[in-house]
């Protein structure tokens, strides 16, 4: 095992990794919880017509299962200390943009992130993957990001009761005295001062100790018995295999702009989280990540895992760096928090204390991490500054991702040829832009 995984070459042993792992695991363990909760819309009344609520247990031990496999593979065929889980951004995407606005069922959606997980094993294999991800610019690459940042956390401003809906202005502040919006701020507090201070699972953290305020204060209902706490494996049946029977739903336009979401997110969220935790553990060889092609094919396959199973797109997390932070240095970190994932299996009852409020807080978390893209926007230049303001602007405002990015990728190559930059528009860009004008046609 050693020799395997090098630990000589990066000087780092058993204790060190398994330490790792586990921080990574902590540091990312609020997924869990989370994207159950973001899968089957909790906190939202009304769904469309024709549309049905996904089992949230079903989703937890998809999610579960789907970051063990895929951190498994990442450990043992990369051998990277990347840790994977469904992403956050992609299921808010399948949830809130596809589901509750474009009424498409949870079935077709799955069976939307099961072929982006075939396209991307294609890709990963014949090496276009890469030159696609070159392709795109890299400011809307960032705008992008920032604009899912501000998305997720406006989600999380809603299902804390912090944000409404109001008549006259479309939105206003909720009601600050009413109890379970005070335990969502009780939350958010606590979160920022954990992760202000340094703690590495502060967001995991965090929602423990506002589930537990709920419960003493009777606002969330206390689990009794071990029972509560710990059960067997929850059955995926409600869930699994889902996506292969209504593969053939997909083939619509509106389909294939869903399709085209799920893999330009995943494209830059994993490149972006691959060359950031590497540069990190100082496994960057000529400025370049050795071992490329395994990785993105560990995260090609941990989506078609996740999606068979039940769950949106899995991706590599930024999380993985606290591991890195503490020592991890090789797969075996990843082997480890893998294993964690598949011991999590046995507390699903836990899912009944996680309430709306008590995840609201670590979405609002997420979206203040993912925003930090903004500073590296060249706001400057008129022409940039345009499509990328409007992809972060519409994503909220429209509450849809894939508009937001539609949006800016139809002003991007206006403005670029106005200002008579068109040699620096890849032609991927030109095909893009046609899609998305049909895309607008096609939904009005």
């Amino acid at each position: 095992m050693k020799k395997y995984f090098h630990f000589e070459e990066y000087g780092t042993n058993y204790r060190t990794e398994f330490i790792a792992g586990l921080t990574t695991f902590l540091a990312m363990a609020y997924i869990l919880f989370v994207n159950p909760a973001t899968l089957a819309l909790v906190g939202v009344e009304e769904l469309p017509e024709g549309v049905t609520r996904m089992d949230q247990e079903a989703v937890f031990a998809a999610t579960a299962i789907a970051a063990a496999v895929g951190s498994l593979i990442m450990g043992i065929l990369a051998k990277y200390p990347i840790v994977l889980a469904p992403g956050m951004g992609l299921n808010a995407f399948f949830s809130y943009t596809v589901i509750l606005g474009y009424g498409i069922p949870w079935e077709t959606a799955l069976a939307g992130v099961l072929a982006s997980g075939f396209i991307f094993i294609i890709l990963t294999l014949t090496g276009l993957r890469e030159r696609i991800i070159n392709a795109i610019p890299g400011n809307l690459k960032l705008a992008v990001g920032a604009g899912i940042g501000l998305f997720i956390a406006f989600i999380g401003l809603q299902n804390a009761g912090i944000v409404v809906g109001n008549d006259a202005t479309l939105l206003a502040l909720g009601d600050l005295t009413s109890p379970t919006v005070l335990l969502a701020i009780f939350g958010l507090i606590i979160s920022i001062i954990l992760l202000t201070v340094g703690v590495k699972a502060g967001i995991f953290f965090g929602m423990i100790l506002t589930a537990i305020g709920g419960m003493l204060f009777g606002l969330i209902a206390v689990p009794s018995g071990i029972s509560g706490v710990v059960s067997g494996v929850p059955s995926m049946a409600p869930t699994f295999g889902q996506a292969f029977l209504h593969f053939g739903d997909i083939f619509t336009l509106e389909m294939l702009v869903v399709i085209l979401t799920f893999l330009f997110v995943d494209f830059f969220d994993t490149a972006g989280t691959l060359v950031a935790v590497a540069t990190q553990a100082g496994l960057m060889k000529d400025n370049k990540l050795p071992r490329a092609g395994k990785a993105l094919f560990s995260d090609s396959a941990a989506t078609v895992v996740g999606a068979t199973m039940g769950t949106s797109t899995t991706t590599s997390y930024v999380e993985s760096t606290a591991g890195v932070g503490v020592g991890g240095r090789t797969g075996f970190t990843a082997v480890v928090a893998g294993g964690f994932f598949l011991l999590s299996l046995f507390f699903s009852p836990l899912l009944s204390v996680v309430t709306a409020e008590v995840t609201a807080p670590a979405l609002i978390i997420v979206g203040v991490l993912m925003s930090s893209a903004l500073k590296g926007i060249d706001w400057d230049k008129f022409e940039i500054a345009v499509p990328a303001f409007l992809t972060i602007l519409a994503m909220p405002l429209t509450y849809s991702i894939a508009t937001g990015i539609a949006i800016g990728f139809i002003f991007y190559p206006v403005t670029m040829l106005l200002k008579g930059r068109a040699k620096e528009i890849h032609p991927i860009m030109y095909v893009l832009f046609v899609i998305f004008v049909l895309y607008f046609i096609f939904l009005s």
